[in-house]
């Protein structure tokens, strides 16, 4: 599966920019856009794309359990994730590296999380209202609708003070669109009119099954059956993805209910480091997705601006002191307390987990002393 005609795009696979009616009503979102907001577009794709691949790196060394990468989905990200307002939450699957770094995550903290040292993530009220990682399939969708109802009932939708106007942002991917929760959250948003924006990443994978084989129609159909209006995008133009989330998240602050977004991209590595793309995916698949590689289609746009070459031999150093410090910073991470593994499992002190730290500090404590 490729583009097909309602497919909405601003940055041609060359970099140069496209036009169309149907692409009208979002050209004042990036008309909007400064220099220097272009320029972080591009850094953070390229930056992010440098960790990814050294995360996936540390995991081949055995310094980590798992690593999910995010190769060749920088633009849906970046371009979703910068068209997010701070108060709005963002509800993540497991793949957002880069939307979790827009919004203040040290990345070092989702290392932690697939070294198995963390209770598996991290307070979003300190990252930037940056919800968990959620590796349920799905699950995560139900999450933020949850939380869209509540921002609903309290009044914070359509008020018209930018301010207080808040929306939630949440990723799934293809695969996730066959599972029972996400179509639950659907009913929900519809029923509740939420102030909410589903993001679908089409990566064109659930591991090893092609979106294909999942819907024989386009995913962004789906919603329409509940009511919910949808858009599908060109997944690689980030400024594509950055104008289609901006107005969705409008029209869901200003109570015209949830939006739903298909954006098209394609996972250019494994689904997770334990999978072998080559086992089920075809040379020219990937060609014809390399050609339409995001940083590179956003690298020949910023050029044909007249942007320097200094700029991007700054971004390139940028990117390689990013995953030297990532890589630097993992090597030097130790296992946790045995006894943090009590902590947090309840909001307020438990017995369980009282008599459980006991038990354990009285199992060490028999060992004190023996030969």
């Amino acid at each position: 599966m490729s583009y097909t005609p309602e497919t909405l795009q601003l940055l041609a696979p060359d970099g140069t920019r496209v036009a169309s009616d149907a692409t009208e009503a979002y050209l004042p979102y990036v008309d909007a856009l400064t220099e220097q907001q272009l320029r972080e577009f591009y850094r953070t794709m390229s930056v992010i794309r440098r960790f990814d691949i050294e995360a996936g790196n540390l995991q081949r060394q055995g310094q980590l359990a798992l690593w999910i990468p995010s190769l060749g989905q920088e633009a849906a990200q970046v371009g979703s994730g910068f068209a997010a307002r701070a108060h709005d939450h963002i509800f993540p699957a497991y793949r957002e590296h880069a939307v979790g770094h827009i919004r203040g995550l040290d990345v070092v903290q989702i290392i932690k999380m697939l070294r198995g040292l963390t209770h598996g993530g991290w307070n979003p009220a300190e990252t930037g209202n940056f919800h968990l990682y959620t590796l349920v399939i799905g699950s995560q969708t139900l999450h933020a609708t949850g939380y869209a109802m509540g921002l609903r009932f309290d009044g914070l939708v359509g008020t018209g003070d930018p301010e207080r106007d808040t929306a939630v942002l949440v990723y799934f991917g293809d695969g996730a669109t066959s599972q029972g929760d996400v179509n639950e959250a659907f009913v929900f948003a519809q029923s509740y009119q939420t102030p909410q924006v589903f993001f679908l990443q089409n990566n064109h994978w659930a591991i090893s099954v092609p979106v294909r084989v999942q819907s024989r129609t386009p995913l962004f159909h789906r919603p329409r059956g509940f009511g919910i209006p949808s858009v599908q995008i060109d997944g690689n133009d980030v400024l594509m993805s950055y104008a289609a989330t901006a107005a969705s998240l409008d029209a869901a602050r200003a109570g015209e209910g949830p939006q739903f977004i298909e954006a098209l991209t394609y996972r250019m590595g494994a689904h997770t480091t334990s999978d072998d793309p080559t086992k089920y995916r075809d040379d020219d698949e990937l060609h014809y997705w390399q050609e339409r590689d995001p940083i590179s289609r956003f690298e020949a746009y910023l050029r044909g601006l007249g942007e320097s070459e200094a700029f991007f031999t700054e971004v390139h150093d940028e990117a390689e002191q990013f995953a030297s410090e990532a890589r630097a910073r993992t090597l030097a991470l130790e296992p946790p307390a045995a006894e943090s593994m009590f902590a947090h499992v309840y909001s307020q002190p438990h017995p369980t987990m009282d008599a459980q730290r006991q038990a354990l500090a009285d199992y060490e404590a028999s060992f004190e002393g023996g030969a």
